[in-house]
């Protein structure tokens, strides 16, 4: 059942931990292949269970050795209709794959409940690229596209959705409505390029103030995800739009998603440094309290900034 859909434990400022960048994890350290990079397609199999079991296993030890609440995401962010030519999938399949996800996660909170609260998280992804947009979605399109997506998830144990790697704000509305009408939390969390800006060029903070005035609030907070810290942490002033950011899930790497695109090795960054970046951020925005990695971090990434913010 979910344990947290009336009331987000992240609202009350409690230390929450994430995962990092899954994929890029399995596929670049672990050697598995996921296939379309989408980490669903990993579940049928018993031994991609396993790897999915064991990477989560990691960080939910880390949070429990951090007294730190959990994210617990579900592996859903491609698990949607715009990516089913690719994964030869069909409407079918892609639902039994969400509540198949959400069962694997709801298995492990109840393998970890003596942890502090773990919350169940469905990721949905953007209907496209989520470095580079291949067309505008109007927000009546994309309510009606991942209404389809969030009446699968409503129907599941899971406390929220996050509408994770978002690239235009009007397509972040339509998701928020969608979730609204499904009667589940949301938390939206852009992507966004070295200056900061999304990839469509809109500044990050009318981004959010454009979702907040269209959909009256209804986002419980956002994220900035897929991108290093040095790409956006200039453009976090003092307004009251900074104030809506509760988490951060950035990559390990400081090269642009066009270099990252082309780069044939993973870059991991520097794990110290980067904590030392979620630090820094942390003293500036005292409010933030959701922490994970994106492209390029593992478990080292989490375990140096949990260790860094929690001393």
């Amino acid at each position: 059942m979910a344990l947290y859909r009336d009331s987000l434990p992240q609202l009350t400022g409690d230390f929450f931990l994430t995962d990092a960048g899954i994929e890029t994890d399995i596929i670049f350290n672990k050697g598995v292949e996921i296939r379309e990079f989408a980490a669903h397609t990993l579940l049928p199999e018993e031994s991609g269970r396993q790897v999915l079991k064991d990477y989560f296993r990691g960080f939910l030890t880390l949070a429990k050795e951090m007294d730190a609440c959990f994210q617990l995401d579900s592996q859903t962010w491609k698990a949607h209709m715009h990516w089913a030519d690719d994964l030869k999938a069909t409407e079918s399949d892609l639902k039994k794959a969400n509540q198949d996800a959400i069962a694997f996660i709801s298995e492990l909170r109840d393998e970890f409940k003596d942890n502090k609260p773990i919350v169940l998280n469905a990721l949905v992804g953007p209907r496209g690229d989520a470095y580079a947009p291949e067309e505008d979605v109007a927000a009546n399109e994309a309510e009606a596209y991942h209404s389809r997506q969030m009446s699968w998830l409503a129907d599941t144990d899971v406390d929220m959705v996050s509408a994770l790697t978002f690239t235009q704000s009007d397509e972040a509305i339509g998701a928020v409505r969608a979730a609204k009408k499904h009667g589940l939390p949301i938390m939206v969390s852009f992507t966004v390029e070295t200056d900061g800006k999304l990839p469509t060029g809109q500044p990050l903070g009318e981004a959010i103030k454009a979702v907040d005035t269209a959909t009256d609030s209804y986002v419980a907070y956002y994220m900035v995800n897929c991108a290093h810290p040095t790409h956006f942490a200039d453009v976090l002033d003092d307004e009251s739009w900074t104030k809506r950011i509760r988490g951060l899930r950035c990559n390990a790497s400081k090269m642009s998603h066009a270099e990252l695109d082309e780069a044939a090795e993973l870059d991991d960054g520097n794990p110290q440094e980067l904590a030392g970046q979620y630090y820094d951020l942390t003293q500036k925005m005292p409010w933030l309290n959701v922490f994970g990695g994106c492209c390029g971090s593992d478990l080292r990434h989490v375990t140096e900034i949990a260790r860094r913010i929690k001393s």
